[in-house]
Protein backbone atom coordinates (compact mmCIF):
# COMPACT_ATOMS: atom_id res chain seq x y z
CA UNK A 1 0.00 0.00 0.00
CA UNK A 2 2.74 2.74 0.49
CA UNK A 3 5.37 3.29 -2.11
CA UNK A 4 9.12 2.20 -0.58
CA UNK A 5 10.17 5.93 -1.32
CA UNK A 6 7.07 7.58 0.62
CA UNK A 7 7.47 11.51 1.79
CA UNK A 8 5.15 12.14 4.24
CA UNK A 9 5.61 16.39 5.36
CA UNK A 10 4.10 17.72 8.23
CA UNK A 11 3.42 21.72 8.68
CA UNK A 12 4.66 22.79 12.17
CA UNK A 13 1.09 22.40 13.78
CA UNK A 14 1.30 18.63 12.66
CA UNK A 15 4.37 17.82 14.72
CA UNK A 16 5.66 18.46 18.64
CA UNK A 17 8.22 20.28 19.25
CA UNK A 18 11.77 19.14 17.59
CA UNK A 19 10.13 16.46 15.83
CA UNK A 20 11.00 16.48 12.08
CA UNK A 21 8.33 18.23 10.00
CA UNK A 22 9.18 15.28 7.04
CA UNK A 23 9.80 11.82 6.83
CA UNK A 24 11.64 9.38 4.29
CA UNK A 25 10.64 6.02 3.87
CA UNK A 26 7.71 3.87 4.20
CA UNK A 27 9.33 1.81 7.21
CA UNK A 28 10.34 5.19 8.61
CA UNK A 29 6.76 6.08 8.53
CA UNK A 30 5.34 2.71 9.51
CA UNK A 31 7.67 2.75 12.37
CA UNK A 32 6.39 6.22 13.95
CA UNK A 33 2.69 5.87 12.62
CA UNK A 34 1.94 2.99 15.84
CA UNK A 35 2.18 5.70 17.79
CA UNK A 36 -0.77 7.43 16.45
CA UNK A 37 -2.97 4.34 16.26
CA UNK A 38 -4.46 5.40 19.64
CA UNK A 39 -6.59 8.11 17.59
CA UNK A 40 -7.14 6.06 14.99
CA UNK A 41 -10.95 5.37 15.79
CA UNK A 42 -11.47 9.23 15.63
CA UNK A 43 -9.96 8.89 12.09
CA UNK A 44 -12.38 8.86 8.59
CA UNK A 45 -11.76 9.15 4.93
CA UNK A 46 -12.45 12.05 3.57
CA UNK A 47 -12.14 13.74 0.19
CA UNK A 48 -9.35 16.44 0.99
CA UNK A 49 -9.73 19.43 -1.92
CA UNK A 50 -10.95 16.53 -4.16
CA UNK A 51 -8.33 14.41 -3.04
CA UNK A 52 -8.36 10.94 -0.85
CA UNK A 53 -7.11 11.66 2.61
CA UNK A 54 -8.30 11.61 6.22
CA UNK A 55 -9.87 13.28 8.97
CA UNK A 56 -8.94 13.11 12.83
CA UNK A 57 -11.45 14.79 14.71
CA UNK A 58 -11.89 13.51 18.28
CA UNK A 59 -15.00 14.65 20.14
CA UNK A 60 -15.73 16.05 16.57
CA UNK A 61 -13.27 18.73 16.85
CA UNK A 62 -11.11 18.98 13.19
CA UNK A 63 -7.31 17.84 14.50
CA UNK A 64 -6.10 17.07 11.61
CA UNK A 65 -6.26 16.08 7.95
CA UNK A 66 -3.72 13.51 6.35
CA UNK A 67 -3.65 14.21 2.23
CA UNK A 68 -2.77 11.32 0.37
CA UNK A 69 -0.32 11.47 -3.59
CA UNK A 70 -0.77 8.09 -5.44
CA UNK A 71 2.13 6.92 -7.92
CA UNK A 72 1.72 3.34 -9.27
CA UNK A 73 -0.81 2.46 -7.18
CA UNK A 74 0.64 3.22 -3.85
CA UNK A 75 1.01 5.80 -1.34
CA UNK A 76 3.56 8.21 -2.62
CA UNK A 77 3.07 11.19 -0.23
CA UNK A 78 1.31 12.20 2.74
CA UNK A 79 0.68 16.12 3.44
CA UNK A 80 -0.17 16.30 7.52
CA UNK A 81 -2.17 19.19 7.96
CA UNK A 82 -2.32 20.62 11.81
CA UNK A 83 -2.32 24.39 11.87
CA UNK A 84 -5.82 25.49 12.82
CA UNK A 85 -5.85 28.18 9.64
CA UNK A 86 -5.04 26.03 7.09
CA UNK A 87 -7.63 23.40 8.88
CA UNK A 88 -10.14 25.58 8.03
CA UNK A 89 -9.43 26.43 4.37
CA UNK A 90 -9.67 23.09 3.09
CA UNK A 91 -12.85 21.27 1.20
CA UNK A 92 -13.31 18.34 3.41
CA UNK A 93 -16.10 15.64 2.34
CA UNK A 94 -16.12 12.76 4.82
CA UNK A 95 -16.87 9.59 3.38
CA UNK A 96 -19.07 6.84 4.93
Amino acid sequence: MLDPDLVVRADAAAVAAGAPREIRGARNWAKGAVNFARGARFTRPALVNGVVGVVLAPRGRLFRVLRFTFANGKIAGIEVVGDPERLRELDLAVLE
